[in-house]
């Protein structure tokens, strides 16, 4: 894979939810190899965001998925679930890899 994908980890505000799942997801990242970069925002950064995935809390990520404005969007139900966030991020990747 020689491609990066660029990831929005963001929650409505872009506070504290969504630093502590830039976190967890950075350290995930890190520590597969995986060709994702993320930066944090929040629900403004989202009409501006033209990377390939949103990473987000799964309440907000069900309201992203019904909009269909998000190409595609990684849910996460504990943010500080490192095999979660693994097993979602191992998902985008397969999907793009097809």
């Amino acid at each position: 894979m020689s491609n990066t994908y660029r990831a929005l980890v963001c929650c409505r505000a872009g506070m504290g939810s969504s630093a502590m799942l830039k976190i967890k997801c950075e350290q995930v990242i890190n520590e597969e190899g995986y060709p994702i970069s993320c930066e944090q925002g929040s629900l403004e950064d989202l009409a501006k965001f033209d990377g390939d995935l949103v990473i987000t809390m799964s309440d907000f990520a069900e309201e992203l998925a019904k909009e269909g404005k998000v190409a595609h969007v990684v849910s996460i139900r504990n943010i500080v679930d490192k095999k979660e966030i693994k097993g979602q991020l191992d998902a985008f990747l397969a999907e793009k890899s097809e």
